[in-house]
């Protein structure tokens, strides 16, 4: 290529080993920025990414684009650890920048599988952000190595990154090539692409990803996972992007483009409104607010407790716990409060202390538990072993009685779209009958919303249910295994 490239501020940064809570893990947030003037960019894609933090907490990344060339940091670690204030002022301004936040579903945590990724062609530089899952991508990878083509990451990205290359030098434009990659791409996918030129906003055929679109008051157009993170970025939100289409922003404005897959039923994921965005956000026009403090309400028409107070699990169970509260006319009290510095993820040295990890991350406050019958309202139970401790932790207060309402269905099936559940082994309610798992949990009593009630607060069934229905929107993957392209390669090293 020319004399514009990639330009790396070797910002590396390492990190053990995270150990998690049991549960549902999110997939990642993505961002993107066009301005049609040089602007700090790094500063205004580090609020968005702050802002979309809870959808990963592995790794971050930002590259800016000034006039060709990318200068990009990133690194294993929270925003705010990988991007201090030193770091954003080693940014040149520029015209056109993307981020990105990861909880790793393929590939492992590694500093090679951060985000954006950066491809160096022959017709440019490229900067791929993915938040999803691809459901065919160990096939598609497998025919790109067949081909000649060398990986140096263990994520599906690289996938799309390849195709979206290798359509790009027999296409007029870059938003060509990316509609003929998403005619080969399978699974959940939204995409923010960069390019010497433009920025691209794509969104699979389902939907499955949520992406929209906002505008500043001074015309510099903004891409995010979530409308919080447009907010605050300082863009006010515009539109969702369609199922199967893209949007391309460039110098002469905005424009769309719908793939011949668009139009299908979209399928955004449930879960997106039950846990994984924030509260704030709006998502396909859905408060994701109301759709939790709905589904508390609902929880409290379909299991009348006779109880004292409602507890919401912090942080996404407290909507809901609003919700049950509010119908219920049983009063609300903040009975467990939130480790704030522990956050989603932390680093536990023994298995004894991952074992009572909970005791780090919450705490019971005993003279608003002490001799009442407790409602504790959470958004799902998927391997049991959180919500027990939970329980637990009550009673050590002084609870007379447990009742547990769960604001989602039973989650019986693994996910393919972006979560880190690719597998029943450790579902609990695959395995366990309801009362089975009240039992478990040490509850006295237990309450599940049943998929009707999310057809309800939803207004519709245009959402993807599988992790509790087992009706998948797309094919399943015939390799489900989240670190199957590590598997690959050391099988591989052992052959040679």
């Amino acid at each position: 290529m020319s004399s514009r490239g990639i330009r790396g501020n070797n910002g590396i940064h390492g990190l053990s080993e995270n150990r998690r809570l049991s549960g549902i893990h999110e997939d990642c947030g993505i961002l993107g920025i066009y301005s049609p003037f040089s602007a700090d960019l790094a500063g205004t894609c580090y609020m968005g990414l702050y802002a979309l933090q809870h959808r990963g907490q592995e790794s971050c990344g930002i590259v800016v684009n000034n006039d060709g060339v990318f200068s990009s940091h990133k690194g294993c670690g929270l925003v705010g650890e990988i991007f201090t204030s030193d770091v954003l002022r080693s940014f040149p301004r520029g015209s056109i920048a993307c981020g990105h936040v990861r909880y790793a579903t393929t590939g492992g945590n590694d500093i090679r599988n951060c985000q954006p990724l950066l491809v160096n062609h022959h017709k440019g530089s490229l900067a791929v952000c993915h938040n999803g899952n691809l459901t065919n991508a160990d096939v598609l990878r497998n025919d790109l190595e067949e081909a000649g083509a060398i990986f140096h990451t263990t994520s599906d990205t690289e996938t799309i990154a390849y195709i979206i290359t290798r359509e790009r030098l027999t296409s007029g434009s870059i938003e060509e090539a990316v509609s003929k990659t998403m005619n080969v791409i399978k699974g959940a996918y939204s995409l923010v692409i960069m390019s010497p030129q433009k920025l691209i906003a794509a969104r699979d055929p389902n939907g499955l990803r949520p992406l929209c679109i906002g505008r500043t008051d001074d015309g510099i157009y903004v891409a995010a996972s979530e409308s919080t993170a447009l907010t605050a970025a300082g863009a006010k939100f515009m539109r969702d992007v369609k199922p199967g289409e893209i949007v391309i922003f460039r110098g002469d404005g905005i424009s769309s483009l719908d793939t011949h897959c668009a139009g299908k039923a979209p399928s955004v994921c449930i879960f997106e409104h039950i846990y994984f965005a924030a509260p704030e956000s709006v998502i396909d026009g859905k408060s994701v607010a109301e759709f939790r403090m709905n589904a508390g309400k609902a929880l409290a028409g379909r299991y009348p407790t006779d109880a004292d107070t409602v507890i919401g699990v912090p942080d996404s169970g407290l909507p809901a716990a609003l919700g049950y509260s509010r119908a219920s006319g049983i009063p609300l009290c903040f009975g467990l409060v939130k480790n704030k510095y522990v956050g989603r993820t932390f680093i536990a040295p023994g298995n004894d202390l991952r074992q009572d990890a909970v005791r780090l991350k919450l705490s019971a406050v005993p003279s608003l538990v002490a001799g009442r019958r407790v409602v504790l309202i959470d958004d799902s139970i998927v391997r049991g072993n959180t919500m027990g401790r939970i329980v637990k932790l009550l009673r050590e207060a002084g609870a007379l009685s447990v009742h547990v309402m769960i604001s989602s269905p039973p989650f019986l099936h693994p996910c393919y779209y972006g979560t880190d559940v690719d597998s029943e082994d450790d579902l609990i309610a695959a395995h366990h009958n309801i009362e089975d798992i009240r039992q478990l949990i040490g509850a006295d009593s237990l309450g599940y919303l049943c998929i009707e009630d999310l057809r309800k607060i939803y207004g519709g069934d245009c959402f993807c249910d599988a992790c509790f229905s087992g009706n998948y929107p797309t094919e399943i993957p015939r390799n489900t295994f989240k670190n199957k392209f590590e598997t690959y390669i050391s099988r591989r090293r052992e052959i040679d």
